[in-house]
């Protein structure tokens, strides 16, 4: 990085460097199991010193991408592509947060009443209409995910004037007062479905990573009811815990 020109800021060397790495990563060069280079190697490759190394192996410590253990050489436990919980609620920070470009497309956009569940997930009245959008998303121009978002009819009637080929629908309705300040998030496996494959590319009955989510105002009201569909490999998640505060918890499911 020292080629002559004037310095970066200190505080944005090390996310370079975690930004290359994490590209190397995803692209395979170490393989999962492999182990990156030691810390005086990369600070030698990069031209920064070895504090800086370890605040960018932290970063990708942080995202699960290598092991914690200091003073040996780190092993990369994955290559998937990893989302932070702070970023589920906008895939187009999270792409770009990675280097990647994000896109999307709308595929169908249907004005309905609710049914009971969705009434009790978004908190309406009996007889309330909702708005759900059907997207397939990209990263660098790769399908990855189906989204399929469901809005009280005051949000859904801002999502719908928004242009099907918007990167992002989360940027537009802050704009316009929606802000989405808190998120419970649900994880697990779905098989896909028609609009899956078509849209995805991958076969109907094929396992799909599905995060629901349902998103609250500053006020706790909720603004969308989510449900995301991802191809196997193209992301993972991280959480953080502390004995003081733990978002994470761990339920039984029962086959009956």
């Amino acid at each position: 990085m020292q080629d002559g020109r004037a310095e970066p800021p200190k505080g944005t060397l090390y996310r370079r460097v975690a930004a290359d790495l994490r590209e190397a990563i995803a692209a395979g060069e170490y393989g999962s199991g492999g182990r990156l280079p030691a810390e005086s190697a990369l600070a030698e490759r990069y031209g920064v010193s070895r504090g800086t190394i370890r605040q960018a192996l932290g970063a990708l410590r942080a995202d699960g991408l290598v092991t914690s253990r200091r003073g040996t050489r780190r092993v990369v436990l994955g290559t998937a592509r990893v989302q932070s919980f702070a970023e589920l609620v906008s895939f187009t920070h999270w792409a770009r947060s990675l280097g990647e470009e994000p896109g999307g497309r709308v595929e169908r956009v249907e004005r309905r009443p609710a049914d009971v569940r969705e009434r009790e997930q978004l908190r309406l009245e009996p007889g309330a209409e909702v708005v759900l959008v059907l997207r397939v998303r990209t990263l660098s121009g790769r399908p990855v995910m189906v989204e399929r978002s469901l809005y009280p009819l005051w949000v859904g009637e801002l999502v719908a004037r928004i242009p099907p080929d918007a990167v992002s629908h989360t940027e537009p309705l802050q704009e316009h007062g929606v802000v989405f300040a808190d998120a419970d998030h649900t994880i697990d496996l779905v098989v896909a479905d028609a609009d899956d494959a078509r849209l995805l590319g991958c076969e109907a009955g094929d396992a799909l990573l599905r995060e629901r989510r349902r998103s609250t105002d500053p006020a706790g009201t909720p603004v969308e009811w989510s449900e995301d569909r991802y191809l196997p490999g193209t992301v993972a998640f991280t959480v953080h815990n502390s004995i003081a505060t733990s978002a994470l918890a761990r339920r039984h499911r029962r086959s009956d």
